[in-house]
């Protein structure tokens, strides 16, 4: 199956992708963290994250997000100008004050508004897309009625996490859901949701196996070599993922100290990861760099780790 680097804002962004390929790989395609329009205008930092010159992954793609026409007629230009041939419309992010402007998933419930959207992809030959959603806002039949625009649209894949908007990422996983959107969906499908091992990801391949793929998103901030040893078939020693971790915190922490100003923004950056990163780790030590004020603090605990 295809692997796909799911989108998580504040911490997938360009400097992330780039090093993840270059320590770990393993990874078909990387999702940018959706491009939105802002009071008006784009914000500088989406631009700069799908920037060509900012990307060395051999494959990445920049995902948009908007409730309107107009909106999605805007970020196709953009995405054309930068030289993209492939997009991805973004009706899944679960966070509440993007939903309740119809954006995200919370544009699941207003077929009407999907069909407009749907039908305005076609005046973009030059750009293939895809479709990053959930099962709905509130309820996990909202698809039902979207799916027959879905199949008609002209649509490279869709990634489906089988939860809806409301749950965010808490509750379980949707399967019965699931499998009934995969038994009707025309198009390549991707699963994404809760795929923290290997064993979870050939559970998925086993379960449906027509799948085009998987997308990875915390188990892959968690475990940076997981896709890598599902490629392979094997899996690295815990002092080898130490050591290549410790690579990727190097280069990261290198790129932010010369693009952020002070420690406090420095600091800012860096101590999120561990939220994700390294979840088995010593939990005194990891409070330890939750908890640091300083670099100074950071780095010990970090070294300890």
């Amino acid at each position: 199956m295809k692997l796909y680097a799911a989108p998580l804002q504040g911490f997938t962004e360009a400097p992330w992708r780039n090093f993840h390929e270059e320590v770990f790989g393993g990874i078909d395609a990387y999702y940018t963290p959706f491009v939105r329009i802002e009071r008006g205008g784009f914000r500088n930092r989406d631009v700069r994250d799908i920037a060509p010159e900012n990307n060395t992954v051999s494959h990445v793609v920049p995902q948009f997000i908007a409730s309107t026409p107009v909106e999605l007629e805007r970020l196709a230009a953009l995405f054309t100008e930068k030289g993209y041939k492939e997009a991805d419309f973004n009706m899944g992010c679960p966070f509440p004050l993007v939903a309740r402007k119809h954006k995200g998933s919370g544009i699941l419930p207003y077929p009407a508004e999907v069909e407009a959207l749907l039908k305005e992809l076609t005046h973009y030959p030059e750009l293939s897309f895809s479709v990053k959603m959930r099962l709905g806002w509130e309820s996990a039949d909202e698809w039902r009625p979207l799916l027959p625009l879905l199949n008609a649209a002209p649509l490279r894949r869709i990634v489906l996490h089988p939860r809806i908007g409301k749950q965010q990422y808490k509750g379980e996983v949707d399967l019965a859901a699931f499998t009934a959107f995969y038994e009707e969906c025309a198009h390549p499908l991707v699963y994404n949701g809760d795929l923290l091992t290997v064993e979870d990801i050939r559970k998925v391949e086993e379960k449906f196996p027509c799948l085009e793929g998987v997308m990875l998103g915390r188990g892959l901030l968690a475990n940076p070599a997981l896709a890598w040893e599902y490629v392979d078939g094997t899996s690295f020693s815990p002092d080898k993922l130490h050591e290549k971790v410790k690579a990727l915190h190097a280069r990261l922490l290198q790129y932010y100290e010369a693009h952020l100003q002070g420690e406090a923004q420095l600091l800012s950056k860096m101590k999120p990861y561990w939220e994700y990163l390294l979840p088995d780790a010593d939990r005194k030590i990891k409070k330890a760099i939750k908890k640091a004020t300083t670099m100074d603090k950071y780095l010990t605990a970090v070294n300890q780790l």
